[in-house]
């Protein structure tokens, strides 16, 4: 079983503890990363702040955009066993996770070809004087990526970061933390000077705290839940910096009786079991007009039924979700729709 190190300062890093990653297709442990906490997180926000002040902070956007735009390329190069990797580690169809994969190294790429075309403004004022902004990096920032699409999420995060010139101090969610920590030695091989990108793996109320409310954070960046959001934004306001949050979110789908219904019925059926639902703008309700509920449901039950559902590597129509927790939260509502006498139609 591999046992995976924070990157931090171009250096990887041995934990003091570990927590184990759990593949969610059996159950069992398939690696080891390391626990982090405060420590962890001031040490690699001090080597964040030394690559400002050094190598990093002074390299021009033309050659930050050279370094993102190799990193995609090695993304790609190494495509398939970052798929079968997120895969793995979250429970999602391989094949599914190979288009991850091909977003993340979009994301790399589009950023890398934006880093020098970020212009500032020249704003009218009075004859003869010239007013001009100047778009500048926060300088040490960080991001906490959520467990449902860790290379997107991470890609999204970073990728714009550091085509801007900040250091960023990343804590990827503890279940899957592996495309995270592989994408920092894409990084290294791509050439990044020590300290533009550091990992701490951890947990969300160790390390993850720690990184929101460290002094030394000049933005941060979160994607998960509402509870959670709201601890960041308190944590953020403390030292005044700006916040990014992405939090839960479902989305109502309507469907009215002259609608293509083959169609609806498709659409519907991918939107909540892609990923497992595990999407923050996953389908997870349908409202249907009265004259085609009986039959456009029991159209919906069949669908579900016909879904072929197995392990991560087989890849069907669905996998298993990341956990046992996520697993008996959503058993939980399926038991309260019962309680509640609403029928379960698949």
């Amino acid at each position: 079983m591999d046992s995976h190190q924070h990157f931090i300062g171009g250096h990887w890093v041995p934990g003091e503890a570990s927590i184990q990653v759990i593949n969610p297709s059996d159950g069992q442990a398939m690696a080891g990363i390391a626990r982090g906490g405060a420590a962890e997180i001031d040490r690699a926000v001090r080597a964040a702040h030394a690559a400002m002040d050094g190598e990093w902070g002074r390299m021009d956007a033309t050659a930050r955009g050279r370094l993102l735009l190799r990193l995609s390329e090695l993304i790609r190069r190494d495509a398939e066993a970052l798929a079968r990797m997120e895969s793995e580690d979250v429970g999602k169809p391989l094949s599914l996770a190979r288009s991850d994969v091909t977003v993340c190294a979009r994301y790399f790429e589009y950023y890398g070809g934006a880093a020098d075309k970020v212009h500032g403004d020249t704003i009218p004022y009075q004859n003869g004087f010239t007013v001009l902004t100047v778009y500048e990096p926060h300088g040490v920032v960080g991001a906490i990526v959520p467990w449902n699409y860790p290379l997107q999420m991470t890609g999204r995060s970073i990728a714009p970061a550091l085509a801007m010139g900040n250091a960023v101090v990343l804590k990827p969610a503890e279940d899957t933390s592996l495309t995270a920590l592989a994408l920092a030695r894409l990084a290294e091989e791509a050439g990044f000077p020590k300290g533009a990108l550091n990992v701490v793996t951890g947990l969300g109320e160790e390390a993850g705290a720690a990184l929101a409310a460290h002094p030394g954070i000049h933005h941060i960046s979160f994607t998960g839940s509402r509870e959670v959001g709201t601890l960041i934004q308190a944590a953020a306001a403390r030292n005044v910096i700006p916040v990014t949050l992405e939090l839960g979110g479902k989305s109502p789908q309507i469907v009215f009786g002259d609608a293509d219904l083959d169609e609806a019925g498709t659409v519907i059926t991918k939107a909540i079991t892609q990923n497992a639902g595990q999407t923050c703008s996953a389908g997870s309700r349908v409202i249907v007009e009265d004259r085609i509920w009986n039959s456009f449901t029991g159209d919906l039950a069949r669908r579900f039924a016909a879904l072929r559902v197995g392990a991560a590597s087989q890849d069907l129509d669905l996998g298993p979700v990341v956990n046992a927790k996520q697993r008996d939260r959503v058993q939980s509502y399926i038991d309260l729709a019962r309680q509640d006498g609403l029928p379960v139609l698949a």
